[in-house]
């Protein structure tokens, strides 16, 4: 990656590869008409922060070349020195799925990093958790008012008796009844409420909270102990104090639990991007795939996701994959959001949002071979239906769709510890369940969002620092977190998203 020069009062652009012929503008505010650099380029027209500069003529029709990928084609002549807008792109075709190189990389393997632990909580089935959590499981959306009402008056009332013991979090979703409970893809809803209430930040204790009449039988959740049903319960005052019951019994045993050292082989990281903007792909997302391949060396599990934004750089992927089959679920997960998307009528321009256009992505192909960064250069050991559990070691690819909330959920259901989230644009998004670490992409939200992100990559751009150094950085306080040593700004204000089921499945 070429920063071109690291002073911040004269003006900067990145340029990622050498066969690039498009570069993103730096400096914040953008750099208006006649802008110099010394390289002897000069700006025809104003350019914003984050938004490519033409650096050479390209003519109608030819590609336009970011990552040294083709990102699009010129609709109509680009003069050196202009602004490279959307509307000046052609959005090229996807990568043929049935004609991908597959298991081609053969790069040797970084050497393991031994001796790295966290301050965990080991569970009875040889899982480990970060966090000591009650989870209280709905059947049904139906009952998520009185569970709400529940769970703030166990906060209130019983949590501070048990000091060891971190949230009590209501695991509330809009599922379980109006829903095609028996169609072939409900499979992924139910399968992913199964694993979340499993999760191993909740310690083994399972509580479920059902009404009685629903399609989602509680049964398929948990065994009859550990099961309330609202229905056999004379009234609400009844309702919730049984909760209240049944909580403070798994309170009790959670309240015994303490933190002891684990290997790194037992933590569970989440790799996800929302809010992005142009620089997504040569800092915050750099930065994390740096992290990320040092976690896989040190023995950790790390899944990357997002099936539409890896789709146009599967053929970067499939390479990656460890053997033949590893490759062939890769294709067959994109082939399925390929029809997915087919039938619902959207197709891939849907993506991005007009926030990333603002902050400079053109397309998603563009967004696409910035967001795959993150995933490091580890070759994929596995690749993980939604709604599953991740069973496999090293680099994982977790197929869920891009939206954060959905993505979220779907990593929580593979087991996800915390997620590692990039952005450029901010956002305040968090999980109760699982710590976020924000890392942004620029100084600027760095500046703007003291208080809500945790790691600035942004000063890769500036030449302030490399993407070793702050992908070390991420690393050490991603087990500082895992170990409760340090908190995530989004757990201090205790703020936090709502589950968001993944159903492609009928609703009745």
């Amino acid at each position: 990656m070429d920063v071109h020069t690291k002073v911040d009062d004269i003006p900067l652009y990145i340029k990622v590869h050498e066969n690039d012929n498009v570069a993103i503008i730096v400096n914040s505010g953008g750099l208006k008409q006649g802008t110099a650099f010394t390289c002897g380029l000069e700006l025809i027209e104003f350019v914003p922060q984050g938004h490519k500069v033409a650096l050479f003529d390209i003519e109608q029709n030819q590609p336009i070349i970011r990552y040294g990928e083709i990102i699009g084609y010129a609709l109509s002549s680009i003069p050196t020195g202009s602004w490279v807008k959307e509307s000046l792109i052609d959005l090229p075709k996807p990568p043929d799925l049935d004609h991908l190189t597959i298991a081609s990389r053969k790069n040797e393997p970084l050497p393991p990093l031994d001796g790295y632990t966290f301050e965990g909580y080991r569970n009875t089935n040889g899982t480990a958790g970060i966090k000591n959590i009650l989870g209280i499981t709905t059947s049904v959306q139906c009952v998520t008012g009185v569970l709400d009402y529940a769970v703030e008056k166990i906060k209130k009332d019983i949590l501070p008796q048990y000091p060891n013991v971190h949230d009590v979090v209501a695991l509330n979703h809009a599922y379980g009844c109006g829903v095609a409970i028996g169609a072939p893809e409900a499979k992924i809803p139910i399968r992913t409420i199964q694993h979340i209430a499993v999760h191993p930040n909740f310690g083994g204790e399972v509580l479920v909270v059902g009404l009685g009449c629903e399609k989602l039988v509680p049964d398929q959740l948990s065994g009859p102990s550990n099961i309330l049903s609202l229905q056999q319960q004379p009234g609400f005052e009844a309702m919730v104090s049984e909760i209240c019951r049944m909580a403070e019994v798994r309170l009790e045993k959670l309240n015994e639990r303490r933190r002891e050292t684990i290997p790194v082989k037992d933590l569970v990281v989440g790799l996800q991007c929302g809010g992005s903007d142009a620089f997504s792909g040569v800092t915050a997302n750099p930065a994390i795939g740096y992290a990320a391949d040092l976690l896989v060396r040190a023995g950790a599990t790390v899944m990357f996701s997002e099936v539409t934004e890896v789709r146009d750089a599967i053929h970067l992927l499939t390479e990656r994959a460890v053997n033949e089959e590893v490759g062939r679920s890769l294709i067959q997960e994109m082939k399925w959001y390929d029809a997915y998307l087919e039938k619902g009528e959207a197709d891939r321009s849907a993506n991005p949002s007009p926030g990333n256009k603002k902050g400079g992505l053109s397309n998603v192909v563009e967004k696409s071979l910035g967001s795959v960064v993150k995933s490091g250069t580890s070759p994929i050991s596995g690749v993980i239906p939604p709604g599953e559990r991740a069973t496999e070691k090293g680099l994982l690819f977790a197929a869920t769709p891009a939206s954060d909330f959905v993505c979220g959920t779907l990593q929580l259901a593979a087991g996800m510890h915390l997620q590692v989230f990039a952005t450029g644009r901010g956002t305040p998004y968090n999980l109760s369940m699982a710590p976020v670490i924000k890392v942004s992409t620029r100084n600027s939200l760095m500046e703007e969002w003291k208080d809500l992100i945790d790691i600035n990559a942004g000063t890769i751009a500036t030449g302030e620092a490399t993407i070793e150094e702050v992908g070390w950085e991420l690393f050490h306080f991603i087990l500082d977190v895992a170990s409760g040593r340090k908190q995530t700004w989004a757990d201090q204000w205790g703020i936090s998203n709502d589950l968001t089921l993944f159903n492609p499945a009928p609703i009745t």
